[in-house]
């Protein structure tokens, strides 16, 4: 999604950063690491380079055609300049502008976003001249990931310990996640379908692929939602989103949401859930015989039903929004899921219909409400994602203002 300047200062803290690259690819961005002569002490740029895929960047003046002038470059690219660990030394050099080496060049040279991450001892923390420093480049509009407290490197407790990397990835994340109308909102999304076994071989399925439930956790990360998608089994890469969680069978996914339902704004249940899953798998793959074999199948949970049920009791109520897969009748079918699941909209589609079925990048959908139903034409389904969210934006729009 962006390209990330990562760099690494000479600290016990320096081993961090490596989990830290590994989280920001995590969310689909690029890393370019740049370290300073004293980081090589702790951690070796080899190690950078195979995590990365990218020459680690090393030295102010290596030879080369424009070696000297490559920090101008990195800096018109990057889309955020992360320090992990900022120790007492850069901290100065930043805040002074001072250019000894490529790192402190590169700040000065970049516009982009600076966040850094300061680990050191106790006492250099709480000294004066350090302070002072983080002041200063707090007033030019560099942020900071704040130092745990605990047992210190040096054998000193307090604070100065390197925040976690979940933690710094997180707000990175968050700094490059441009604002927008759903900032400060909490979506649930589901997508994919659910895999119920038979045995250690076989199960039934369906052939959901989760792209529209990718499209929709996708679309609301742009809209600056924090978005929390529970997937099943599915061959398409997830996008980058605040949490994602990985189910195979209907009961994982209705655990997995009702787990997370309090927290949320909004829920869109895009997944595909089997309705019926084995009464029981059989331990061993089950044998061929000559005649025919009998399955006795049980109703899974029905995930949307127990949120439409749940929604009164849970903070905020949440706007609630389901799917409907039909082959006949489909809007009616979706009007009187709607009701009877107790839901704001239930999105219908005909899968009957070329163009507009499982495991394709187009969609055609009916989107039925309270007030009756739109239909949205065959297009992409990141566009009838947006005019989805669209419709959740104004939901959540129309609850705010009825609370003021």
């Amino acid at each position: 999604m962006a390209l990330i300047a990562l760099g690494i200062c000479g600290g016990v803290g320096a081993y961090k950063a490596v989990e830290v690259a590994r989280g920001l690819q995590k969310r689909h961005h690029e890393v370019v690491a740049v370290m300073t002569d004293a980081a090589r002490h702790f951690v070796g740029p080899l190690t950078f380079e195979a995590i990365t895929r990218r020459r680690v960047v090393t030295d102010q003046f290596e030879p080369g055609a424009n070696a000297n002038i490559e920090h101008i470059a990195i800096a018109s690219d990057i889309a955020l300049l992360l320090v992990v660990p900022a120790t007492a030394d850069i901290i100065g050099r930043f805040a002074a502008g001072i250019a000894d080496d490529f790192l402190s060049s590169l700040y000065l040279a970049t516009t982009a976003p600076v966040l850094m991450a300061p680990s050191m001892n106790v006492n250099m923390l709480a000294h004066p001249a350090v302070q002072r420093n983080l002041e200063t480049l707090a007033a030019r509009g560099v942020r900071f990931v704040e130092p745990g407290e605990g047992y210190l490197a040096c054998g000193w407790m307090g604070k100065g310990r390197l925040a976690e990397p979940d933690a710094i990835v997180e707000v990175a994340e968050r700094i490059l996640r441009p604002a927008g109308p759903l900032r400060g909102r909490r979506l649930l999304v589901t997508a994919g379908p659910t895999y119920e076994d038979l045995d250690p071989v076989r199960y039934v399925g369906n052939r959901s692929s989760g792209r529209m439930g990718f499209a929709l956790a996708a679309e609301a990360m742009r809209r600056g939602a924090e978005v929390v998608l529970v997937a099943g089994p599915t061959t398409v890469e997830p996008p980058a989103v605040t949490e994602l969680v990985r189910v195979r069978r209907a009961a994982e996914m209705h655990a997995a949401v009702m787990d997370r339902a309090a927290g949320a704004d909004a829920i869109v249940m895009a997944a595909a859930v089997a309705d019926y899953t084995p009464a029981e798998a059989a331990a061993q793959k089950i044998g061929k015989t000559d005649g025919p074999m009998q399955l006795t199948l049980v109703r899974t949970p029905d995930i949307l039903a127990d949120l439409g049920r749940l929604r009164p009791s849970l903070p905020g109520q949440p706007v609630l929004v389901g799917f409907a897969a039909e082959s006949e009748d489909v809007v009616n079918r979706a009007a009187a899921k709607r009701v009877k699941k107790k839901v704001d909209l239930i999105v219908a589609n005909d899968v009957l219909q070329p163009g507009a079925g499982f495991d394709v990048d187009t969609n055609a959908v009916t989107i039925v409400g309270p007030d009756g139903a739109e239909a949205v034409p065959l297009q992409s389904k990141a566009a009838v994602a947006g005019v989805i969210l669209d419709r959740v934006e104004a939901l959540l729009e129309k609850k705010t203002g009825a609370r003021k």
